[in-house]
C-alpha cells in the first residue's frame, strides 16, 4: 500500500509515446496568441497584464544588460506554473515533481547566468568568492565554502521544487485515502478529513504558483550577480 502512493510519480508511455512529453507539451496549447485579426479578449488582458507586472518585478532591481532575459523568464513562469496547477488535477501527471526534469531546467539557466558574469565582468564575479575584510588564515576556506554554494544553486533550485511538489500531493493523496476509509467507520471524523483535504487543496494550489515564482525568482537573484 505505502508503494502505490509513489506511483503517480513513476513515468509511463502509451503506444510507446512517453506521457511527459505530452505534458510538457499541453501547457504550451493552453494559451491564447493575441493577434491583429480581431480585439483582445478578457483572457487576453488579464493575460497581458499579469506578464507585465511580473516583468516589470522581476527586473526592476537588474541592469538593463539582463533585461534580453524579460522574455525567456516570463515565458517559463507561466510554464512552470501551468505545469504544476495541471498536476492537482485528477489522473494527470505532474512531470515538475521529477528531478531529472527540474536538474535540466535549473542547470542550463544556472550556468549561463555563470557564464554571462564570468564573460562580462570577471573581476566582478570572481569578488563574490571572497568577502571584503576577511583575515588572511580564513582566505582559502571561504574561496572554497563559496565554490561549494555556487555550484550548490542548481541542485537546491532542482530539489526545492521536487521536494514542496512531491510532498504537496503525497499529502494529499493521503489524506483522501483516509477520509474514504474512515467514511464508513467514522463518518464524522471522515468529514473533518474532507475539510482538511479541502484547505489542503487550496494551500497546494498556491505552493504550485509560489514555487514557480520562486524558481524564476532565484535564477533572477543569480543573474543580478553576472550582470
Amino acid at each position: 500500500m505505502t508503494l502505490s502512493f509513489f506511483d503517480q510519480f513513476s513515468l509511463s508511455s502509451y503506444m510507446g509515446i512517453p506521457l511527459i512529453v505530452l505534458a510538457l507539451t499541453l501547457p504550451w496549447v493552453l494559451y491564447p496568441t493575441p493577434q491583429n485579426r480581431y480585439s483582445n479578449n478578457r483572457l487576453l488582458t488579464l493575460q497581458a497584464w499579469f506578464i507585465r507586472q511580473f516583468t516589470h518585478q522581476l527586473f526592476l532591481p537588474i541592469n538593463p544588460g539582463g533585461h534580453k532575459w524579460a522574455l525567456l523568464l516570463a515565458s517559463f513562469l507561466i510554464f512552470l506554473i501551468t505545469l504544476n496547477l495541471l498536476g492537482i488535477l485528477p489522473y494527470t501527471f505532474t512531470p515538475t515533481t521529477q528531478l531529472s526534469l527540474n536538474m535540466g531546467l535549473a542547470v542550463p539557466l544556472w550556468l549561463a547566468a555563470v557564464l554571462i558574469g564570468v564573460r562580462k565582468q570577471l573581476t566582478h564575479t570572481l569578488a563574490h568568492m571572497l568577502p571584503v575584510g576577511t583575515p588572511g588564515p580564513l582566505i582559502p576556506v571561504l574561496i572554497i565554502i563559496e565554490t561549494i554554494s555556487l555550484f550548490i544553486r542548481p541542485i537546491a533550485l532542482g530539489v526545492r521544487l521536487t521536494a514542496n511538489l512531491t510532498a504537496g500531493h503525497l499529502l494529499i493523496q493521503l489524506i483522501s485515502t483516509a477520509a474514504f476509509n474512515l467514511f464508513f467507520m467514522m463518518p464524522a471524523v471522515s468529514a473533518l478529513t474532507m475539510v482538511l483535504l479541502l484547505l489542503l487543496s487550496v494551500l497546494e494550489l498556491a505552493v504550485a504558483v509560489i514555487q514557480a515564482y520562486v524558481f524564476v525568482l532565484l535564477v533572477s537573484l543569480y543573474l543580478q550577480e553576472s550582470v
